[in-house]
């Protein structure tokens, strides 16, 4: 639980909404009954005080009681015009009808004025559907927004006393969430090394399920970094640049045992080292940090393997930082300014809306809707789909056809993409689907007691809170469990209603997808460029700072920032990952035309080796106040071919981008020892190299030749030269290239250095067979144009034996 829920944000969240409904039902009960309101006036005023509790308890989640006090006085506002809306309309069932549809447009229109007019258009929608559907009149007008201001106080207070959160403590548990997930990532890493090497199946599950984990860690140090923005939220004697360092540093320690886990399965080194390393992480995944600590110094003294030292040192780089967590950093000062990467909507990271605000839709120049932002076109699309499931649910029953409207309005919150939105609503077909089973077989359980249809509720109520970040899906199961029950209470219970609920929403459904799909629809692959266009803008931004704190005389095409906080930039490389994950999240299933799941998931390692490496660029730069100035004419080529790489959409070799990592070149492979900083470089560099030329999607190994570098820049070597790496990314340093020229003759031969690259002098132009070999690695084979005028990239990725093509 503390690993999946980080700082039981989803607990508190599901908690508070139990606590807020049954308490705010028990106080709207006793204010009917004081108000002499009848059967039926109680049951309305308890109605109300559950949604009132379920939406209040979420808007008045965060923030000071001011803050929360200034949000809920506008809650009897809000439902008071939806219901006033309702009671002018109710002598007409068309325009009742009509009325409807605009009600929900300006719901999800008021979205772009703030996060509380998210809640205020929710309920002035429930509102109008209370007071329209009740057959209200204005006669009653007072007596229901009595029971809704009541409720709203009531939650008010419960939000400022009761239910009211501890930022200090949060974080705390934020901390021991990124602990737990640590040891998730680690322990997945002893799972890989202790895999026999003929099981290719698992091991290639565990590879994917340690990349998901290290991006959830990712994710869980961006909830800390988005939460330090509140002054009250950070540990005493820390400041929020120290933590935020602190947890850098151990992220890259825990990232860098994953990585020499993935350069040993890949056959780097002998089963034995890697049982070694194995037992050691099994040691520090299970919490024994003493035997942990005690095991990596001796491996460490003792190893002669790259991969088995690292993740040793790494190890106890790890343990170093947990034995210093309750001691607060001497450094960076306290009164250095702290800017989060990201700013957290109710105690969630920001979802895809965030990148998709700015993506044009698919629409011909003649339609309007193109114009529109993304708020006014989903107002336009949920007008739309409501309209159209009232026409079609009404057809199928008369009374009941406001859940196809609810199943279409909610298929449209909380998405972006038309990808997005046919996952959800298929997601809450399936939960009604599921739930519709499980509701007839807790009816039967409950039926005649009163005491266990209360329980029940508030068990849905509470699970489905609870669950609805892992699957909508389970929040609708839950849902639809508890209305069995609420139609149980009234009497109405059978086994047809609840069908006729499933097929008013899978009508809602498919609306919501038909919408989705031909109404200014906004392309998954347009959603995710953007997204990409801005992690490479953020890893630009990074590698220009990295230039300007090494040698601020270099300069940095098209570089306007000016700060320096390293730290801070790759934090925001990391939530621009994040972001590329989850709007890419739908083409990693096999449920669009002309999409490869497998090539996406590729992709997508590929960019998030370049947050990690740009991560740890920031931590040596950070540690090593004697980096090589030369260095900066290599991060400052990187971050000018990185700026070129973000404006590319398609596959293309770019003169400019390959002109800037020909540069690049000259200086990292200039140096016989480049040092950890200009390793990290070279591996950035590798990435890019391999981006520069493949789609989004694409996982092609690259055979690139760089251009002839322009007049101004100055030749940047002869020959052939490249990276050879392995599966993971990381680089393969124990092999050999051979040069063979067309004739059969070996002309040319290098052994591979530490960083995985080498150098072949070429003796004249033609075309070579370049082999590469390395153990426990299928050997490559490509033939190459070279020319010994010129320098000529060719990159090569190893498969280990058994796998894989090798190139």
């Amino acid at each position: 639980m503390v690993a999946s829920d980080p700082g039981l944000g989803r607990l508190r969240m599901a908690g508070n909404a139990v606590v807020a409904l049954a308490t705010a039902m028990g106080v709207e009960y006793l204010v009917a009954t004081a108000t002499h309101a009848g059967a039926q006036g109680t049951l309305i005023a308890m109605l109300l005080g559950a949604v009132m509790a379920m939406m209040g308890s979420m808007g008045l989640a965060s923030g000071s009681a001011l803050e929360k006090a200034r949000t809920a006085v506008f809650f009897p506002v809000a439902i008071g015009v939806g219901m006033l809306a309702g009671v002018a309309v109710a002598g007409s069932h068309v325009v009742m009808l009509a009325v409807f549809v605009v009600v929900m447009f300006a719901a999800v229109f008021v979205r772009r004025f703030g996060p509380s007019f998210f809640f205020y258009g929710f309920m002035g929608w429930m509102g109008y559907f209370f007071a329209s559907f009740l057959g209200a009149t204005l006669a009653m007008l007072p007596g229901l927004l009595l029971f809704v201001v009541v409720a709203s106080a009531w939650i008010l207070l419960l939000s400022v006393t009761v239910l009211k959160a501890n930022p200090r403590r949060t974080v705390t548990r934020m901390r021991r969430s990124f602990g737990a997930r640590s040891r998730e990532v680690v322990g997945l890493a002893a799972e890989l090394l202790e895999a026999e090497p003929r099981e290719v199946r698992r091991r290639r599950r565990i590879r994917a399920r340690l990349h998901d984990r290290q991006l959830r860690l990712a994710e869980c140090a961006l909830m800390v970094d988005s939460s330090l923005a509140d002054v009250d939220a950070t540990p005493t004697g820390w400041s929020a640049p120290a933590l935020r360092r602190h947890l850098v540093d151990a992220q890259l320690a825990i990232d860098a045992v994953a990585h020499s886990a993935l350069t040993l399965d890949a056959g780097a080194g002998p089963r034995a080292a890697s049982a070694q390393v194995a037992h050691v992480a099994r040691r520090l995944a299970a919490g024994d940090h003493a035997a942990a600590e005690r095991e990596a110094r001796l491996l460490r003294d003792r190893a002669t393997e790259v991969a088995v030292r690292r993740a040793a040192t790494a190890v106890l780089e790890y343990c170093d930082l947990r034995r210093n967590s309750r001691v607060p950093a001497t450094t960076p000062d306290a009164a250095e300014s702290f800017e989060p990467a990201v700013v957290m909507m109710m105690g969630n990271l920001p979802g895809s809306p965030a990148v998709a605000r700015d993506v044009a839709p698919r629409t011909g120049r003649w339609n309007p809707l193109g114009r529109l932002d993304l708020v006014s076109r989903q107002a336009v699309q949920v007008a739309l789909a409501g309209g159209l499931a009232i026409v079609l649910g009404s057809l199928l029953s008369q009374q009941r056809y406001y859940w196809a409207v609810l199943a279409a309005f909610l298929a449209f919150t909380g998405t972006a993409t038309r990808s997005e939105t046919a996952i959800k609503a298929v997601n809450r077909v399936v939960g009604t689907l599921v739930g519709l089973f499980a509701s007839i077989w807790v009816a039967s359980l409950t039926v005649g007691s009163t005491s266990l249809v209360l329980i029940t509720i508030l068990l849905c109520m509470f699970f489905g809170f609870y669950l609805i970040k892992v699957s909508y899906a389970f929040m609708i199961f839950f849902i639809t469990i508890m209305v069995g029950q609420l139609y149980s209470v009234l009497n109405e219970f059978s086994d047809g209603l609840l069908v006729l609920r499933l097929e008013e929403t899978a009508i809602g459904a498919a609306v919501g997808i038909l919408v989705a799909l031909l109404v200014a629809p906004v392309s998954t692959r347009d959603t995710v460029r953007a997204a990409r266009a801005t992690l490479l803008n953020s890893l630009a931004d990074m590698l220009a700072a990295v230039t300007r704190r090494v040698d601020p005389t270099v300069e940095v095409p098209d570089d306007e920032a000016e700060t320096t906080d390293l730290d801070g930039l790759a934090r925001t490389v990391e939530n621009a990952l994040r972001q590329l994950n989850l709007v890419a999240a739908p083409l990693t299933r096999p449920m669009l035309f002309d999409n490869d799941p497998t090539k996406v998931r590729r992709a997508l390692t590929l960019y998030a080796a370049a947050a990690t490496h740009s991560r740890a660029l920031a931590s040596q730069v950070r540690r090593d106040p004697a980096v090589p100035t030369h260095l900066a004419q290599a991060t400052a080529a990187l971050a000018a071919a990185t700026r070129d790489l973000a404006g590319l959409t398609a596959a293309s070799a770019d003169p400019e981008v390959l002109d800037a990592l020909a540069r690049a070149d000259a200086v990292l492979f200039a140096t016989d020892e480049p040092g950890h900083v200009g390793r990290t470089l070279i591996h950035l560099q590798q990435l890019l190299h391999r981006l520069t030329t493949s789609d989004f999607g694409s996982d092609a190994v690259l055979d690139v030749a760089l251009v002839a570098p322009r007049r101004e820049t100055p030749a940047v070597g002869t020959g052939l030269a490249g990276v050879v790496t392995g599966p993971s990314g990381g680089p393969v340093v124990d092999g050999a290239v051979t040069l063979v020229d067309e004739r059969g003759s070996q002309v040319g031969g290098t052994r591979l250095d530490r960083a995985g690259r080498y150098h072949l002098d070429v003796p004249c132009p033609g075309t070579y067979l370049v082999v590469v070999g390395a153990p426990h690695h299928d050997s490559a084979v490509a033939r190459v144009a070279a020319d010994p005028d010129r320098l000529r990239r060719h990159d090569v990725t190893l498969d280990e034996i058994g796998v894989g093509a090798g190139v």
